[in-house]
């Protein structure tokens, strides 16, 4: 197996852009590459360009009504009016939509296949992560779900236990509902809690069909959990799990929106907090899964301080070349981001808040506290069901 990582690329990814209105904006990705760039991380990865997801890949997931719906939109963008949730406000349907979605998706499973045959030990994709896109549906700004295709794709190719951890502020919806009774994908999902956020979805009692029971593990957390609370609420419960689970591979999802500057969500999470987990999901590939790890983007919105510097961390742990909370920004890159976007750019990696301090489930916990309660629930709710002391 190669040691080395794989980026997986194609400047045509940025064409994934629902308009000049949309928060999505495809500006992130694009500056998230130029600063892996701008740090050299390039001389320490395989950069990969996978091609796009035919007909056969899409419908390990997606359902051909649905597939045809998204080719049909994205020759006449106009004819889409809700159906399939396209046309939608979250969901504009938008000229080449099917190509670019397809392209997306091709990369994260690219990047499994490369991770499962022993090309690489470590890929991202950081444009991936499109975890709301169901089967039959396009939702949250998603149109197909790279991260559901990159597992059916390793259950394709012979692999027996996946795990999917998810730590974007909104909850894996699509990621779950597709392998909802599947036992050999266990899905691991940290949002913040379903009354206050869209989808709506990831209660604790969420935790599998009959046939799968305790395959679905969601955490909850209250709005306004910070930092603390929030790597502590993933120590207290995906070390576990992995540890019973023992995945082949382990995927997972990083959207940004956690951060306490994001405009669309309400946890306030640093960009320290956000790699403190990320070099964990790291440690835990290894421990767990042979090191085989295929990370993935997501959500993200504060598009210029925040996506690029956690993407950009995100790349470095998988390259094995960690870069300093401390370290400053380059300033041709910021030069970059006012030439794009007219704003300025950080000024360093970090927010101030490193290192993170959090304490661990295993000092105790407080009944009274909402995120002591929402790890809790999560444990009562899966743990016994894996055999494992909630």
């Amino acid at each position: 197996m190669s040691g080395r990582a794989q980026l997986m690329w194609d400047e045509a990814v940025t064409g994934y852009d629902f308009g000049p209105e949309h928060p999505m904006d495809p500006v992130r990705l694009a500056l998230t590459r130029s600063l892996i760039n701008a740090f050299g991380l390039d001389r320490d990865l395989d950069v990969v360009a996978a091609k796009r997801a035919g007909e056969s890949t899409l419908g390990l997931v997606h359902r051909e009504d649905y597939v045809d719906a998204v080719k049909a939109a994205s020759a006449d963008p106009a004819s889409a009016r809700g159906a399939y949730g396209l046309g939608t406000e979250d969901d504009p349907a938008f000229a080449g939509m099917h190509e670019v979605s397809a392209l997306i998706a091709g990369q994260s499973v690219g990047a499994a296949e490369s991770v499962w045959q022993g090309d690489a030990l470590h890929a991202v994709n950081f444009a991936g992560g499109l975890h709301h896109a169901m089967p039959g549906s396009a939702a949250g700004f998603c149109v197909y779900n790279d991260a559901s295709l990159a597992i059916a794709r390793l259950l394709e190719l012979g692999a027996e236990r996946v795990a999917y951890v998810d730590v974007d502020v909104h909850h894996g919806d699509g990621v779950q509902a597709t392998f909802w009774d599947d036992p050999r994908v266990l899905t691991i999902s940290l949002h913040e809690h379903p009354r206050t956020l869209f989808p709506g979805t990831g209660w604790p009692e969420e935790t599998g069909a009959d046939s799968a029971a305790g395959s679905a593990v969601n955490v909850a957390l209250p709005a306004g959990t910070g930092d603390a609370g929030w790597v502590r609420a993933f120590h207290a419960v995906v070390p576990e799990l992995l540890a019973e689970f023992r995945p082949q591979v382990l995927v997972t999802q990083h959207g940004a929106d956690t951060h306490f500057e994001d405009p669309l969500a309400h946890l306030a999470v640093s960009l320290d907090a956000q790699r403190a987990v990320q070099v964990a999901c790291h440690e835990l590939a290894h421990a767990y899964a042979d090191g085989r790890w295929v990370a993935l983007g997501g959500g993200g919105y504060a598009v210029v301080d925040v996506v690029p510097r956690s993407w950009t961390h995100l790349v470095a742990v998988a390259a094995g070349r960690e870069i300093e909370p401390s370290a400053e920004v380059p300033e041709g890159w910021r030069r970059e981001v006012f030439a794009r976007t007219r704003m300025l750019g950080p000024g360093r990696m970090t927010d101030g808040r490193w290192p993170v301090g959090w304490r661990g489930w295993d000092e105790g916990y407080d009944p009274a506290d909402r995120v002591d309660q929402a790890v809790l629930a999560a444990r009562r709710a899966v743990f016994p069901l894996r055999g494992l002391l909630a």
